[in-house]
């Protein structure tokens, strides 16, 4: 076992500075797609690799917070990049991108966490005061975000003017940054598990924190596999477009495809935590996720779209709309009373499993 990680460990710190030498190359000659592919690919496990020993530095909840951030700055990154890229496809991807990223954190991620958490320990418990407080911002944002563009009247939908997207920016950055303060300074013990409300982590310790070395050369790694995630994915848009149109893809799964690369480690440390009966930091992940997806992520596109005259059509088709009311409308159900069993987690999965199948099949 500590051979296996030690190698994982020099995977995670190799992947970083093999993804910006080969950005750096990119710049200056075509790399083949699937060598490109492979770092990407690399440098994004990489990149929450090294988010998490920040993280696990910190303690909760902060550890969550910047978890949260880093996944959402490499998102930011490949949606404005592959943006700027293909213009013409730029239209719908930032909606795509920011639902895809919801459903999967709200019924594939949170299914998964409940399911196996249950199976190992039956039933498990939460704080319900800061869950609910994450769900109440995730249910406002995602419905001014996503819906109400399809129902304001001084552009037709599924468009805002520009001066409905900068207030909608400002909102989403606001309701962010308040929640943010929240959960890490003005009440952080409603994120903090059971036990645990003096914040000294004693239930939630499972691995001495790293040293004040190490995560300083994690967060010197981070950046570096975040510059090599945004450059070489512009190299990897055309290669990807070409491809799904090759399979008859509808354009949405281009989105799934972006949110799925980037939740996937953060999504196996989710699972782990569940696993290991610590829920509260598993849900603390999830949800801090699709907060940080939508009030970072609208922002940053807002911005390229005033600035570029870019227009991006962020409203829901009538299908999508319905399966993010479910699934937000489940989730509250789910995480009402503090605790959950076998049953939610095999809901929510049954519920992403219906987002796929029409995603492919509309």
């Amino acid at each position: 076992m500590t051979a296996k990680l030690r190698l994982a460990d020099r995977t995670n710190d190799i992947f970083p500075i093999l993804g910006f030498l080969a950005a750096m190359a990119s710049l200056a000659t075509p790399l083949g797609a699937w060598l490109v592919a492979i770092i990407l690919a690399g440098a994004v496990v990489a990149a929450v690799h090294h988010a998490e020993v920040i993280a696990h530095r910190v303690g909760e909840p902060f550890g969550t917070l910047i978890l949260a951030l880093a996944v959402t700055v490499i998102e930011v990154g490949l949606i404005l990049t592959l943006m700027q890229a293909e213009p013409e496809k730029a239209l719908t991807l930032a909606r795509d991108t920011v639902f895809a990223a919801v459903m999967v954190i709200l019924n594939l991620l949170m299914g998964l966490c409940l399911l196996s958490g249950a199976i190992r320990h039956h039933e498990q418990r939460f704080q319900r005061t800061g869950i609910g407080a994450a769900l109440a911002t995730l249910t406002v944002l995602t419905v001014v975000t996503l819906v109400l563009p399809n129902f304001t009247s001084s552009v037709p939908g599924p468009f805002y003017s520009a001066t409905q997207l900068g207030f909608v920016a400002v909102v989403s950055l606001i309701l962010y940054a308040t929640f943010a303060l929240v959960q890490t300074v003005r009440h952080r013990d409603y994120f903090l598990p059971d036990g645990d409300a003096d914040g000294d982590g004693v239930p939630d310790a499972h691995a001495p924190p790293p040293s004040m070395q190490r995560t300083a050369i994690s967060g010197a790694l981070l950046l570096a596999s975040l510059v090599a995630v945004v450059l070489l994915a512009k190299n990897l848009s055309p290669v990807m477009g070409a491809l799904l149109a090759d399979w008859g893809a509808p354009p949405a799964v281009l989105g799934v495809l972006i949110a799925a690369l980037i939740l996937a480690p953060e999504g196996l440390a989710a699972v782990r935590a569940a696993k290991a009966d610590r829920l509260q930091t598993s849900l603390n992940l999830a949800l801090g996720s699709a907060l940080a997806t939508i009030g970072l992520t609208i922002p940053a596109v807002a911005i390229l779209s005033i600035v570029a005259d870019m227009p991006i059509g962020l409203g829901l088709d009538a299908k999508s709309t319905v399966l993010l009311f479910l699934s937000l409308i489940v989730s509250v159900q789910t995480l009402a009373n503090g605790r959950t069993t076998v049953l939610q987690g095999v809901i929510h999965l049954m519920l992403f499993a219906i987002y796929l199948f029409t995603t492919f099949v509309p």
